[in-house]
């Protein structure tokens, strides 16, 4: 893969660049692996049609999640040095008396992106972000005016956003995903889990305390209502028990499956001074296309440990193919972290010709009075009553 090759796949009319790696358990196959659980505390279960058959499958890594773990690799790759002089935006929340430190939060890292309230709520330049003059450029961002977007936070551009907390509110600009990722085992038979504890000092459920709202306790009276089990304390004996809910899956194997939709790509306009080329727009998206192979290569690289005994083994190299005409046998094609990191410089370098400068310089924003009394609050509250704090 080339620049000219990435271009000319972005201008004409190929349909999707798409890769599929297979992976297996680090245990090898057969090992148990452990999905996210959900709400009601289940997994994502599904048949899925493979081979025209029906077959269960079991969700390993979300669209969403996996969208934040290319986002972190882009992020890691910065702060490695690897990647130089892609836009972020980082908040700071060093030296603030915080409880638990946070640090720094940056726009690869919010939720939400550019659009994230933990961003909107930050100052620049003395002034709320969203109402300082490189917030206000991101008011006039649309579908026909994508460039604020590519020069602050060209992955909002890759991996969707909508500015619902923006000045608009819901009718701010919204953003298709144009990398979509995923993560299933296929042909899942979901197991069980065990659990116990032996207590080394042997307490008794008889021996009653309370519990106080810091999360201290004291002893029981004898006519005590409101007494419980040590074990509500983490003391005491845990009896075994066997949960046949989300006790991990065994599975044939996992696939991920990478697609990157170029025609999500040719919907953007790239106007500079109020006019638009076809070259410049097509200088635009061949960035973004090279942002996103680069994202995905770099996730790729540094491994698929996606949660507690859920680390995966890629089985072969992470393949790309070429969708380009119909009826035809797509292009096949590797590409590593470096290659992909190479291939993004290039692209930048042909839209700097095209008037397009994106900010290279991190954006450093600090956290508004409001933000930090709030963060603080929450933390406050979170120390005193951590149970409850979390929604336990």
């Amino acid at each position: 893969m080339n620049l000219d090759t990435l271009h000319k796949a972005v201008s004409g009319t190929a349909a999707a660049f798409r890769s599929r790696t297979r992976l297996q358990p680090a245990g090898g196959a057969g090992d148990k692996v452990f999905p996210p659980t959900y709400a009601g505390a289940v997994y994502a279960t599904e048949e899925r049609q493979l081979n025209g058959a029906k077959v269960p499958c079991v969700l390993l890594d979300s669209v969403q999640a996996q969208a934040n773990r290319l986002e972190e690799a882009l992020q890691r790759a910065l702060d490695a040095g690897l990647l130089k002089d892609i836009p972020v935006l980082n908040v700071d929340f060093t030296g603030l008396g915080l409880l638990d430190e946070v640090g720094r939060v940056s726009s690869l890292e919010a939720p939400h992106r550019i659009a994230d309230a933990i961003l909107r709520d930050s100052l620049h330049g003395g002034q709320l972000f969203r109402k300082s003059d490189l917030g206000k450029s991101l008011d006039q961002a649309s579908l026909q005016n994508a460039t604020p977007l590519y020069r602050l936070c060209p992955t909002a551009l890759i991996f969707g956003l909508w500015d619902s907390t923006g000045p608009k509110g819901g009718l701010g600009a919204k953003f298709q995903r144009a990398l979509v990722s995923e993560i299933i085992g296929v042909n899942a038979e979901i197991g069980v889990k065990t659990s116990s504890r032996i207590d080394p000092l042997g307490m008794r459920a008889a021996a009653k305390v309370v519990k106080k709202p810091d999360g201290s306790y004291e002893l029981a009276g004898d006519k005590a209502k409101d007494g419980v089990s040590p074990s509500e304390v983490n003391h005491g004996n845990i009896r075994p028990d066997i949960d046949k809910v989300t006790g991990g899956a065994t599975l044939d194997y996992a696939e991920q499956t990478v697609v990157l939709s170029l025609p999500a790509l040719r919907k953007l306009r790239f106007p500079v001074d109020g006019k638009t080329t076809p070259e410049r727009d097509a200088s635009a998206r061949t960035v973004l296309a090279a942002l996103a192979l680069a994202a995905a290569a770099l996730a790729a690289e540094s491994g698929f440990d996606l949660r507690s005994r859920c680390l995966l083994w890629p089985t072969d190299l992470m393949k790309w193919e070429l969708l380009e005409k119909p009826g035809q046998a797509p292009a096949t094609f590797t590409l590593t972290a470096e290659a992909a990191i190479k291939l993004l410089s290039e692209a930048v370098a042909a839209a700097e010709k095209q008037r397009l400068i994106w900010q290279k310089e991190p954006v450093k924003l600090t956290p508004s009075p409001n933000l930090v009394a709030l963060l603080k609050r929450s933390q406050d509250i979170a120390a005193k009553t951590p149970a409850e704090a979390a929604g336990e």
